[in-house]
């Protein structure tokens, strides 16, 4: 995607993010694919803290106490708990880039989801750490990689 320079500019990071239901993959603009992990995040029933995010809270599963949850924040690709997603956002936008600024971020969501699904997943983009956040359809993405 070497036009990405274009539009976002250069001297910041610029990537890509495939939200998914199950798994959430990662590309780094000129690194290729970086992460592909489980969208899982175990979480403290009675603190609310957050334990571990993506493979490593996915490895949790059944073998934790029971205030630890494994919880997938995402149904359907959208966005059903909306600070559980920021927080697993942050971890693996920080996995990608590291401390290297704040990047652009293009996250990719399935086609007919409302416009308010689209702020949602923008807004938590921005949260967790994205100086700018755009979204794009997935199957307008799957036809630019074809």
């Amino acid at each position: 995607m070497k036009g990405w320079k274009t539009v976002f500019g250069f001297g910041t990071k610029n990537i890509g993010i495939d939200l998914g239901t199950a798994n959430t993959i990662v590309y780094v603009d000129g690194k290729e694919i970086v992460l592909r992990e489980p969208s899982v995040v175990a979480k403290n029933t009675k603190t609310g803290e957050i334990v571990a995010v993506g493979q490593e809270a996915r490895d949790m599963i059944g073998r934790t106490p029971a205030s630890i949850s494994a919880i997938r924040p995402m149904k359907d690709g959208v966005i059903a708990d909306y600070e559980t997603t920021v927080t697993m956002l942050k971890y693996y936008i920080n996995k990608a880039v590291g401390n290297s600024g704040k990047p652009y971020v293009m996250v990719c969501v399935p086609s007919g989801i409302t416009a308010v699904e689209k702020r949602a997943v923008i807004d938590a983009t921005r949260v967790a750490g994205a100086k700018d956040a755009y979204v794009i359809e997935e199957p307008f993405a799957a036809a630019i990689g074809a």
